[in-house]
């Protein structure tokens, strides 16, 4: 790895309590760039702008695909990552949906360590806070032709991180928009899945709503995603949700979520969710909670639902009544050091390693 340090570090002016998550960068990024068939080196160079043109496949076409995850920081200073194996895999499955070259472990790993090693400094330490970072790939050839680009690049950003979506929120069930269909990219984390988003959400702001539970395109009587998360829903005392698939994102939160949720006994039901089902326990006054879990959020509790014309409340239930919030609460502390990691999910980044 080439390692360029900045010769003018921004973190003298980071403010851990007063910043905006998304749009304040940590000095430094990882670039590396394919052509002639090949990945070139690896590069940690001072966050800033790279020169493209309108031009750039990767605008025109869509091949870009990324990811979101998280470092953090412990009470004594040190950071871990969580599950960076699995977003390395789910990149490389995005990767090839998209007809871009898939990268290496080393390159994805040694990225991510280098960089969250290098700017240990920007992640603020607190409840609710982390690193979010963002590796992405995308086409970068200068041509106007529909078909897969030659030239590619691989980057990592990251953006320090605090907590959002802290009150529940108001979700609407769509009954005409879809998330993904069959056969298309709905598993991999393409660029364009998100664009496509942006409209109907907007359309439920607009309704009074925080976001959109997706429904399948086929007959939009099954849940699938609920905005940019997974969905979860409690009836009784039994947690259900979606299974992956095609259209379905293979969430790492979602995963931890189930494996949290069955150590400690909890039924976790994964399998096809009926609409109409929900809607049948929440007027009988089974269904206990629905809530969303992705990187960013964690969790989202949902404070009720629309369906159709209706507007649908959710119980409020305290944190010690909660399975959002009891699942939660494990995963954050694993996260953060907080608790024993009895599945190996923590990742240590050990400090200084790259330095010069």
């Amino acid at each position: 790895m080439i390692i360029q340090k900045s010769t003018n570090p921004r973190i003298s002016t980071f403010d851990p309590q007063n910043f905006t998550f998304g749009t304040t960068f940590i000095d430094h990024m990882v670039i590396c760039e394919y052509e002639n068939g090949k990945w070139g080196d690896l590069r940690l160079i001072p966050y800033g702008p790279i020169g493209f043109t309108p031009a750039m496949m990767g605008v025109n076409y869509g091949q870009a695909c990324f990811e979101g995850m998280k470092a953090y920081k412990d009470n004594d200073g040190q950071v871990f990552l969580f599950r960076p194996e699995k977003n390395f895999e789910r990149i490389n499955k995005s990767a090839k949906r998209l007809a871009i070259p898939e990268i290496s472990r080393e390159m994805f790993m040694d990225g991510l360590k280098a960089l969250v090693d290098i700017d240990r400094d920007w992640i603020p330490q607190g409840e609710g806070m982390s690193l979010y970072i963002r590796p992405v790939l995308f086409a970068t050839e200068e041509a106007l032709k529909a078909r897969i680009a030659n030239k590619f690049m691989f980057a990592i950003v990251a953006t320090p991180a605090n907590s959002y979506y802290t009150a529940p929120v108001s979700v609407k069930i769509s009954d005409h928009y879809s998330r993904a269909a069959n056969g298309g990219v709905g598993a991999a984390k393409a660029a364009g899945n998100y664009a496509a988003s942006f409209y109907p959400t907007k359309l439920a702001i607009e309704e009074g709503y925080d976001q959109i539970i997706w429904t399948d395109d086929c007959t939009h009587q099954y849940f699938e995603e609920s905005g940019t998360m997974n969905v979860f829903v409690r009836i009784n005392d039994t947690i259900y949700t979606p299974k992956t698939s095609e259209k379905i994102l293979d969430g790492v939160t979602r995963d931890s979520f189930i494996k949290l949720a069955e150590r400690r006994g909890i039924e976790v039901v994964v399998g096809d969710i009926k609409v109409a089902d929900v809607i049948d326990a929440q007027r009988i006054g089974t269904l206990k909670e629905v809530w969303g879990v992705g990187t960013a959020v964690v969790t989202s509790i949902f404070a009720g639902l629309g369906y159709g014309a209706e507007h649908l409340d959710l119980p409020r239930l305290s944190d010690e009544e909660s399975f959002a919030a009891l699942l939660k609460n494990d995963l954050v502390n694993i996260q953060t050091n907080k608790a024993e990691d009895p599945f190996g999910w923590r990742v240590l980044v050990e400090e200084n390693v790259y330095s010069l």
